[in-house]
């Protein structure tokens, strides 16, 4: 649901808002926002940490 959820909201915010020339500009969207999503965005379920900054405190040694 939540995927669902998110991926919904990057099709409306990113994909239909914008006109891409190429595959390739397509990609390099797609790239940024997963990056955004998982090194830069704040996730409430996660008590504002990041999933990148969960992970490395929870599994890095």
């Amino acid at each position: 649901m939540i995927i669902e959820q998110r991926f919904r909201s990057f099709k409306i915010e990113q994909i239909y808002t914008y006109e891409y020339g190429t595959p390739r500009e397509l990609r390099r969207l797609i790239a940024a926002c997963i990056e955004k999503y998982i090194r830069v965005r704040p996730h409430e379920a996660l008590d504002y940490e990041t999933p990148d900054e969960l992970y490395y405190r929870c599994f890095a040694s």
